[in-house]
């Protein structure tokens, strides 16, 4: 199993960004999707989560009303659209395939995480 994720970069605050991650090796629309990120000293953050079915989508407090999460079922392939960033936002992102109903229960694989960097 493979999740490639890409789209990173260094960017000024307020800018945008679109990170994709594509899987392989899995049957990509029977997990749920997540997009998680990490600061140095800090813990996994969920930052988004999607259903198989694209529904119902989860967004931390962080990033509500700035990001959006969906998904291309026939691509294998989750995004995350990142608008107006600001500096906090920046951190490795991570994709994440697992299952999530409410709450992200469970991840079953991870993928290699892409740097993210909003200057001020």
């Amino acid at each position: 199993v493979q999740l490639q994720a890409s789209g990173g970069g260094l960017v000024q605050a307020g800018d945008s960004l679109r990170l994709s991650c594509t899987a392989s090796g899995l049957m990509f629309s029977s997990y749920s999707m997540g997009w998680f990120r990490q600061t140095p000293g800090k813990e996994y953050e969920l930052v988004a989560g999607i259903t198989w079915s694209g529904g119902d989508p989860y967004y931390a407090e962080s990033v509500k009303g700035r990001f959006t999460i969906s998904r291309d079922n026939a691509k294998n392939t989750v995004y995350l659209q990142m608008n107006s960033l600001k500096p906090e936002d920046t951190a490795v992102y991570y994709c994440a395939a697992g299952q999530y109903a409410g709450t992200w229960r469970r991840t079953d694989y991870w993928g290699r995480g892409t740097q993210v960097t909003v200057s001020s």
